[in-house]
């Protein structure tokens, strides 16, 4: 984690990371204020603060209540060197707690990272710099020995090289990754969580059964989303990027909308429009992206190339991001590699998704075939010895498609996780399943798996396959259990040999689609000194509804996003107008409005936490129409999560409103004690609120310029790297 620091006025100190500002200062004694605790205070805080963290998520796993657990720390200075200390932690169990969770408990605060940290003793570096925001690989820890040369199935060249090769590039484009954190809880089982660390925002996961493969396939990850925006995705980029001279790539195309907001000539096949079009709803305004938001432009749309004759089709960027999330995305060292990696992905989900949504048994995987992957048999050997019993299943149904499963139960909560890999070998799809399973999972992340039903219909329901899109989290049917399966098993293999095994094995997957009557169409990235390419497969790969075009469009951002920015300048009338939509459009009440509109607010802030139930309650505020805010308030101090503060302020609005609006009380006789209740300033928020002098409380001005707005400012200055290094590169 990149922390950056601050010299404020005398001793004090700031330290910003993520989205989170600390302040620092020293006591009077040491020539500072004392307006804050000093560093090494954070320091001895951070230790008590993880034990207790792992002692909170060891009871609530066991649901095990906290009201009566007490935990202190002291440290004890040793007298003759003050850099030798004891940290004795205390901690008081209430009479009820049962000796087998005493010790559970004791055992889990050894767990404390901070603890583990100090105990290992870590290393030191200072060193000068020119500039802090350079050397992009300065962060990645695990430098791989150039001099050796590793080869796994499926990479066109070595790991050493394939990570030095993506982290140079990244170190071109100006980015400076970080890793945040590493996962191997069983043997051959790796993964880690990289980032960003000026813009975290943009993340990636890799897996691998080696520490070197898990972060090659983390950078991959890293690229392929770069290169296909997917980082970026359902972002207001501003004004400034959506007049520029591209917006997306410099070889987009705008397309005006026809008569009567008809769908432009030039976008889209007749194959694909019958797929998105087919009861001839989908209209051009249906299709204006959102991060450019530049209705007046037109409509953006992308190249692909079409598989079956080598024509070149535009799909719009706003159908892309709608339908397919990342679903499709590769990068590798040759393209090739980076088409076998897509389409495996296309094939696991689509696979997956046929799988689940028809409830079908799969059979197991012999023991003897399993005895072949003794590094695989290991890593299922650990969890089963940690009281997880593991299914291993064949899901190529039949031979078809080169897709496997790995399934793991949890006994202590009825859980059940459905893993699913894919690759032209079967031990890397094996490989692949058992690695998703446990990517940046602890066994205690193992505890919220969902139970599995008989009630088809939470199976077969759309969302339910998004759930399994974005974590695996969905519902799966008993009936994936049955003894009986529905296919027999097959050993497959859909490798090839060789100097060209990647080309032939994308061929290979490319003929399986053809045969099958899939239409498939491709975009290559390979610009900016990286191998990209996004895949589409229309009525196959997407992972929303093709529905959601016309009723749950990304793009619905425009009814709102100027309006609601602008928000502290709106007259009355706009304000009316805007609560109009904010009522007609069939929006989730409890939705937030940073993902309703495209930009990312600090969560820790107001504005982060808003959602659509309370901004309609802050406009009936605005608006004076008490009655209606008086009963949106009821809703939110009912249903809404939000912050400790947020809710006492408006418990305290709800009181206010409640005398207001009776004609036999008088506000007046109330305010005392309601200030001795609430405090001055919350009162005084509330009060300002009804009587107009107060608007919007808690939400800062902005506007379409994004004042004040850091975190959305540092994902567009990430996409401008992206941006600079594509105008370069065009010549533009």
């Amino acid at each position: 984690m990149e922390i950056k620091v601050n010299f404020l006025d005398k001793l004090r100190l700031e330290a910003k990371f993520d989205d989170f500002t600390v302040i620092a200062d020293q006591p009077i004694r040491y020539k500072g204020d004392g307006s804050a605790p000093g560093p090494f205070d954070y320091f001895l805080a951070s230790s008590a603060l993880c034990a207790a963290y792992f002692v909170k998520l060891y009871c609530d796993t066991r649901s095990i209540p906290t009201e009566n657990i007490r935990l202190s720390q002291n440290n004890i200075v040793d007298p003759e060197n003050r850099y030798q200390q004891i940290f004795k932690i205390q901690v008081e169990l209430p009479a009820d707690i049962s000796d087998k969770d005493r010790q559970g408990i004791l055992r889990s605060i050894d767990r404390c990272t901070v603890k583990k940290v100090v105990q290992a003793g870590p290393e030191f570096v200072i060193e000068e710099v020119a500039n802090l925001d350079a050397d992009a690989q300065a962060l990645l820890t695990l430098q791989p020995d150039a001099g050796s040369s590793t080869y796994i199935v499926g990479k066109d060249l070595p790991l050493e090289q394939t990570i030095a090769n993506m982290s140079g590039m990244l170190a071109d484009w100006g980015i400076k990754i970080e890793i945040a954190s590493w996962r191997n809880i069983v043997p051959n089982v790796w993964s880690l969580h990289i980032r960003d660390a000026h813009s975290p925002m943009c993340f990636t996961n890799g897996k691998g059964a080696t520490k070197e493969s898990a972060l090659a396939s983390a950078l991959g990850e890293y690229i392929e989303r770069l290169n296909c925006n997917h980082f970026y995705a359902g972002a207001f980029w501003g004004e400034d990027i959506a007049n520029a001279d591209f917006v997306h790539y410099p070889n987009e195309r705008w397309f005006k909308p026809g008569k009567k907001d008809a769908l432009p000539a030039g976008i889209l096949d007749d194959h694909s429009r019958d797929i998105y079009n087919p009861d001839g709803e989908l209209r051009g305004s249906h299709l204006v992206d959102t991060n450019s938001g530049n209705a007046e432009r037109g409509i953006v749309a992308l190249p692909f190339v079409r598989q079956s004759d080598g024509e070149t089709v535009y799909f719009p960027s706003n159908l892309v991001e709608n339908l397919y999330a990342s679903n499709g995305m590769s990068a590798g060292n040759t393209l090739a590699e980076a088409q076998v990696q897509c389409l495996s992905e296309i094939f696991e989900r689509a696979v997956k998704r046929e799988i689940i949504e028809s409830e079908m048994a799969l059979p197991d995987v012999p023991q003897e075939v399993l005895a072949k992957y003794p590094g695989i048999v290991a890593g299922i050997a650990a969890l089963e010895e940690q009281g997880f019993p593991v299914l291993v299943k064949d899901a190529s149904l039949g031979g078809t498609y080169p897709v496997m499963c790995v399934t793991l139960m949890n006994p202590k909560t009825g859980g059940v996780f459905a893993s699913f890999g894919a690759h032209p070998s079967f031990e890397v799809a094996l490989e692949r399943s058992l690695t998703e399973l446990l990517q940046g999972r602890s066994f205690e992340g193992l505890n919220d798996l969902p139970q599995p039903t008989f009630a088809s219909h939470a199976v077969t329901e759309p969302n339910n396959f998004v759930e399994h899109f974005i974590d695996s989290s969905g519902v799966v049917s008993w009936r994936f259990f049955s003894a009986r399966a529905d296919t027999d098993f097959v050993e497959w293999d859909f490798t090839a040999q060789g100097e060209h095994a990647n080309a032939e094995e994308a061929a290979t997957l490319l003929g399986i689609l053809e045969e099958m009557g899939k239409e498939v169409y491709i975009a290559v990235y390979d610009q900016l000194g990286a191998v990209a390419c996004r895949i589409l497969v229309p009525g196959y790969s997407e992972i929303y509804p093709v529905e959601d075009l016309v009723w749950d469009n990304t793009n619905k951002s425009l009814l709102f996003r100027e309006d609601i920015l602008n928000l502290h300048r709106l007259d009355d009338a706009s304000l009316e107008a805007l609560l109009e939509r904010l009522d007609n459009n069939e929006l989730d009440e409890y939705s937030d409005i940073a993902t309703l509109i495209g930009v990312e607010f600090d969560e820790n802030t107001d504005w982060g936490q808003l959602t659509v139930l309370e901004l309609r309650l802050l406009v009936h505020l605005a608006l004076q129409q008490f009655e209606e805010a008086h009963e949106l308030t009821g809703a939110f101090l009912q249903y809404n999560d939000n912050t400790v503060e947020r809710r006492l302020f408006y418990q305290a609005l709800n009181v206010v409103l409640e005398v207001t609006l009776d004609d036999e009380l008088e506000l007046g006789d109330y305010v005392v004690n309601f200030r001795r209740m609430y405090g001055d300033t919350r009162m005084d928020a509330a009060l300002g609120s009804v009587d107009g002098s107060v608007r919007f409380f808690g939400l800062t001005p902005t506007s379409m310029k994004l004042e004040g707005l850091d975190r959305h400012h540092r994902l567009i200055d990430s996409y401008k790297k992206l941006h600079k290094a594509r105008a370069r590169c065009a010549g533009n």
